[in-house]
């Protein structure tokens, strides 16, 4: 496939998150941040307890909490927790990956990644309210089937035409796909399309797929910044092109945008993981994690 779009990654930033224990003595995954109307830097992010927990026997998988930045990096967290688990059954074992869809009135709706009580077991749910305090779980927003399990990592948006669209993650024959659904509304119901785009073989890209954040600058060619892995779970940040409706990849990138740096910590995870996308003065900030456990700003221009 010809190259008619790229990209090149400026500068790279670590981003901080101050808060009370429950965050400060995690290890934090899954920014999801956007500009709110006054200017300042919001973002909701999974606090998840450290590698050296046993997660198999107690406690959760993660919390999500609100925080927020003048500057996009330093971010100081408002308030409890804005997603925890339980009571019910569908997300008692813990809440991950957030992805916030901020309406014209300022409402909200939050898809989530709920966890079960054997911590084995997600699948996609959603919350809304009319702020982030007041946020009220609403239960599945796409069942799982026999053939696409854990369905979670959602991105969502609203096409040219009006049309939603719902990506996600899913389990497949031992690899995470990307899938896609069609929707009438922000909470659907979501009807499942064909899969949008697959692994490549010999690829950085070849075995494993994740939903990222989706760029729409241009509503004619909207980028997702996609995570793509090898079989033994090499994550990096990559990107593909759609038309306006999705129907069709109209370009797609070779090599990944951001490959972990090297670390001299032997049980260092090898994954960079991207969560959302902010367009700022021009500039795309892209908010990633590395290792599962830190929090990354890229400043990105289009070439």
């Amino acid at each position: 496939m010809p190259t008619k779009i790229d990209f090149d990654v400026e500068q790279i930033d670590a981003a901080t998150v101050a808060g009370p224990p429950a965050v400060s003595q995690r290890d934090l995954m899954s920014p999801y941040v956007w500009q709110r109307p006054d200017g300042k830097f919001a973002m909701l992010v999974r606090a998840v307890p450290r590698a050296d927990y046993d997660h198999g026997a107690a406690g959760d998988t993660g919390t999500i909490w609100h925080a927020l930045s003048d500057d996009g990096l330093s971010f100081a967290v408002e308030g409890g927790a804005v997603l925890s688990p339980g009571p019910g059954p569908d997300d008692i074992g813990g809440c991950e990956d957030p992805t916030p869809v901020v309406m014209p009135d300022g409402s909200l709706v939050v898809y989530y990644t709920g966890v079960d009580g054997t911590r084995a077991h997600a699948q996609l749910l959603y919350a809304t309210g009319d702020s982030l305090s007041t946020l009220s779980k609403q239960g599945v927003a796409m069942l799982n089937s026999g053939s696409e399990g854990n369905i979670k990592e959602a991105t969502v948006d609203r096409t040219k035409a009006g049309k939603w669209r719902l990506f996600f993650e899913y389990a497949h024959a031992e690899a995470s796909l990307v899938g896609l659904a069609i929707g009438q509304t922000v909470s659907g119901p979501w009807d499942n399309q064909a899969q949008p785009f697959a692994p490549r073989t010999d690829s950085w890209d070849s075995w494993h797929l994740s939903t990222g954040p989706l760029l729409t600058a241009d509503k004619d060619t909207p980028v997702m910044f996609y995570n793509g892995a090898t079989r033994d779970a090499h994550w990096r940040i990559g990107w593909i092109a759609f038309d306006a409706e999705y129907e069709n990849v109209v370009d797609r990138c070779i090599e990944p945008l951001i490959t972990p740096p090297p670390t001299s910590q032997q049980n260092a995870k090898d994954i960079a993981f991207a969560a959302s996308v902010v367009v700022v003065d021009g500039a795309i900030w892209l908010y990633y994690s590395l290792e599962d456990s830190k929090l990354y700003r890229a400043i990105i221009r289009r070439s």
